[in-house]
């Protein structure tokens, strides 16, 4: 499938306060496109602590106990309007894997910075789309290695109804390229405690309170641009 490739002509800063992230880790050697075979490596997560002035990795296990000691994710992945200058049209979603954030670019250089969590086919890709179309409640239907490995997702090979128990959550974004779905989307889940990390499957996931926010924000037809790896948005860069 033919993609358009990510072109230079963005400035984008985001000066927003808070907890900093950097990504770590070496992509791989070639760039991943929009259906690529070659899947980027994942780039993990770490948070700086201002109190010992160390970095650490925010893994698995680190945020899931604190989601389960504080009920939500740390600030720095909140749903938050930011300062952020981009030449891109109010109303373009651009995403940031490597520091695992999605921005709503808003009116006047700010925009909406959510917190996301990215899954292996979130890896493999970069450019430009289109939201296709939405779905509340999305039916899920799980790939075909996942219902041969997975005796659970194999009970719903046929596809699985929308509902809080889909691994979808209340919404989902579907990207187009040229008319075509590219099968990758922008949904919500089901493990909240997981945004912020490089999770084994999925494309690009936010909370559910999140995902419900974009989805009621964006247009279909609205253009997603997303970042190669190692092309994050950090420190203004």
């Amino acid at each position: 499938m033919s993609t358009t490739m990510l072109k230079p002509f963005l400035e984008i800063v985001d000066r927003s306060n808070g907890m900093l992230l950097r990504p770590f880790g070496i992509a791989s050697l070639a760039c991943a496109i929009l259906i690529a075979a070659a899947i980027a490596s994942p780039i993990e997560t770490q948070i700086y602590d201002a109190r010992t002035n160390q970095w650490y990795n925010y893994d698995q296990t680190v945020a899931f106990r604190y989601f389960e000691q504080h009920g939500e994710v740390p600030t720095e992945f909140k749903r938050q309007i930011v300062a952020f200058r981009t030449a891109e049209e109010p109303g373009t979603i651009i995403i940031d894997g490597n520091r695992h954030f999605l921005y709503l670019v808003l009116p006047d250089f700010k925009a909406i910075r959510y917190g996301i969590g990215v899954g292996k086919e979130g890896f493999g890709w970069a450019g430009i789309v289109r939201v296709g179309r939405k779905a509340e409640w999305p039916r899920w239907v799980p790939p075909a290695e996942m219902v041969a490995r997975d005796p659970n997702a194999a009970k719903w090979a046929g596809g699985m109804p929308g509902g809080p128990d889909n691994p979808l959550g209340a919404r989902a974004l579907y990207l187009y390229e040229g008319g075509r779905d590219t099968i990758y989307r922008i949904h919500g889940t089901t493990q909240p405690w997981s945004i912020g990390l490089n999770i084994s499957s999925g494309c690009i996931r936010l909370q559910n309170d999140d995902i419900i926010d974009l989805y009621n924000n964006v247009k279909v037809g609205a253009k997603v641009i997303v970042l190669m790896q190692g092309a994050a948005l950090y420190k203004g860069v």
